[in-house]
């Protein structure tokens, strides 16, 4: 079934799988933007796997009856948010969270002289537990749902940088182990994205200055008391939905909090 939306049809093929109708809702949104939001949706629900090839702006722009110029400005909507990456003479891909993706759009800790490098990430710990009120809220769950709780010490040349408490649903992340976060060979949102189909494409974040508690600064290796940041995060998979609760303390004496702000439009 296609839906007509300015005289123009949104329907077509990937491979063998037609796109789901247009929600009625996009009526009279730009038709670029209803375009994107069916790619999307193809994305979320798999029938474009992370790391595939996106058939050809050709092929798309006739499958949805748009010009090449609309199909262009859907596209670099999602290579703007990260959701497709464009590999020059390769194509368009579904993008993969890796550590070169995690560094630039999730981890904003560097030097004071502007080093940036990935961090060497330690368990501390991990346990089955329940979502206490404000976590619950945060993930839209009910306070006493099973999480998996665990933490993470962050190194940046050799010295501890941030300490991260973290919060999974288990609805979510069934069969998630000490094991596998231990033995995973990517990142973090890499696991999620690979072993539960769970893409990380934004987040939210609040960030305060406070004193350091007594647990947090034997993993920091800091005195009590001493000033931190903290940042609150809850990561967003497709259609906002929140997947993971996050606390993450930075240890700031050496390294910088750094975030790029990109003018709308």
């Amino acid at each position: 079934m296609n839906l007509t939306i300015s005289g123009l049809r949104l329907g077509g093929m990937i491979g063998a799988a037609p796109f789901k109708p247009i929600a009625p809702e996009t009526a009279g949104m730009p038709l670029y933007r209803a375009v994107k939001r069916a790619l999307m949706q193809a994305i979320e629900d798999g029938r474009l796997a992370p790391g595939a090839a996106m058939p050809s702006e050709a092929r798309l722009a006739a499958n949805f009856g748009v010009s090449i110029g609309t199909l262009r400005q859907a596209v670099g909507e999602l290579v703007a948010e990260h959701i497709v990456v464009r590999r020059q003479g390769r194509g368009t891909f579904v993008a993969r969270h890796s550590a070169e993706r995690f560094l630039f759009q999730f981890f904003h800790v560097e030097r004071g002289d502007g080093r940036r490098e990935a961090p060497t990430v330690e368990l501390l710990g991990f346990e089955r537990g329940r979502l206490d009120d404000e976590v619950a809220e945060a993930l839209g769950r009910r306070p006493g749902d099973a999480a998996w709780l665990f933490d993470n010490r962050l190194m940046l040349q050799g010295r501890p940088v941030a300490h991260d408490r973290i919060a999974l649903p288990v609805a979510l992340f069934r069969g998630l182990s000490e094991k596998r976060l231990h033995d995973r060979p990517g990142t973090l949102y890499r696991l999620y994205q690979d072993e539960f189909a769970i893409t990380v494409v934004r987040a939210l974040e609040r960030a305060r200055a406070i004193a350091v508690d007594r647990a947090t600064a034997r993993v920091l290796g800091v005195p009590p008391g001493a000033p931190v940041l903290q940042l609150r995060r809850i990561a967003l998979s497709f259609g906002d939905k929140p997947v993971e609760y996050r606390v993450s303390t930075v240890h700031t004496a050496v390294h910088d909090y750094v975030q790029t702000l990109v003018r709308p439009g």
